[in-house]
């Protein structure tokens, strides 16, 4: 089994052992066991470590580094004729605490139906993808990237 315990930053010319494709909420588990091309991975994090698409992992005797990716996933995507629209349904969704990816242009969250019919009622154009998702992490949270 190898344990991972030190985040580095992304790094695209890192040479790594493995590549753990991991949810959404996935990458929100600091302490947790996965499997990845037939091996045993452990992640032994500091408590409150959300990892992101492209962070890199350090195994405890510093031998393998293991590069996480945004696995793709059942989402939802929302779109509006208007930046006012859009901003609606963001307040809506975080009036219920949903973990929603925001862009400019669109919002993502995980797919549920009655939040779909919600975002529909307000006027909002909404597709079913399967895509990686990379929600916000709130107001208190942190990604921290060891030196």
């Amino acid at each position: 089994m190898l344990t991972f315990t030190q985040l580095k930053p992304p790094n695209q010319d890192a040479t790594v052992t493995l590549t753990l494709a991991l949810t959404a909420e996935e990458r929100t588990r600091s302490r947790h066991r996965f499997e990845a091309d037939g091996k045993v991975v452990f992640l032994h994090l500091p408590r409150g470590t959300v990892l992101h698409d492209g962070d890199i992992l350090r195994e405890e005797t510093h031998s393998s580094l293991i590069r996480i990716t945004a696995k793709p996933e059942l989402v939802l995507t929302a779109f509006a004729q208007a930046p006012l629209l859009l901003l609606r349904a963001a307040y809506h969704l975080g009036n219920r605490h949903i973990p929603v990816e925001i862009t400019p242009t669109y919002l993502r969250l995980s797919s549920d139906s009655v939040l779909r019919t919600m975002l529909e009622q307000l006027g909002l154009e909404v597709k079913e993808e399967i895509l990686p998702f990379q929600p916000e992490l709130g107001a208190y949270g942190q990604h921290h990237h060891a030196q």
